[in-house]
């Protein structure tokens, strides 16, 4: 009962902060990575190899993008294929695989240093508090950005045919804060 109070004082004014356990922050941090390390994260948030990735579109394990489609320096995919050759931008987000997500923003992959791809928990947990490597946000910034990214919405309704990770971009954006009130432990 207390968490809950806590996260809805920290959701509404921050009043509660100084209450949150490192236990509750760990047990926020570990439902932020079951969602972080999903591979409606992951496909995208490669780093610096050269393709995105297609795990949970039914095609099996460990399968790259299919149609020589790079990541490359620009994140738009401009040196190969550019991602808005299909990923259109639309407000259409309920697209069936294996047609194109369509969002409300232009597609593009997260920078180099956000790759979570095959990372562990401390590595993705150590990438998300530090402002240097989680593309400058401090920890209400990182909630505000799940509460308003057009692909972090995306994600948790990918459309038919796709996987999608347990709970809602403002369930993550909650344990966010309360991670963060903890002190964003990561073990």
């Amino acid at each position: 009962m207390r968490g809950l109070l806590c996260a809805l004082l920290i959701a509404g004014s921050g009043v509660c902060a100084q209450t949150v356990t490192r236990e509750e922050g760990l047990m926020a941090w570990d439902r932020i990575y079951a969602v972080a390390s999903h591979p409606r994260c992951t496909n995208c948030h490669v780093g610096d190899q050269e393709a995105p990735m297609w795990e949970g579109l039914g095609f099996g394990s460990g399968v790259p993008h299919g149609m020589g489609v790079k990541a490359d320096e620009s994140r738009i995919g401009a040196e190969s294929i550019p991602c808005r050759t299909c990923h259109v931008t639309a407000t259409g987000r309920d697209v069936a695989s294996p047609a194109a997500p369509q969002i409300d923003d232009a597609w593009r992959l997260p920078p180099v240093e956000l790759d979570w791809l095959g990372e562990s928990s401390a590595a993705v947990c150590a990438q998300l508090r530090d402002p240097e490597t989680n593309d400058g946000f401090d920890i209400a910034g990182l909630a505000e950005h799940l509460r308003s990214s057009a692909f972090v919405a995306w994600g948790f309704e990918p459309g038919a045919g796709r996987s999608k990770p347990v709970g809602s971009f403002e369930e993550m954006a909650r344990d966010v804060e309360l991670w963060g009130a903890a002190g964003g432990p990561c073990e």
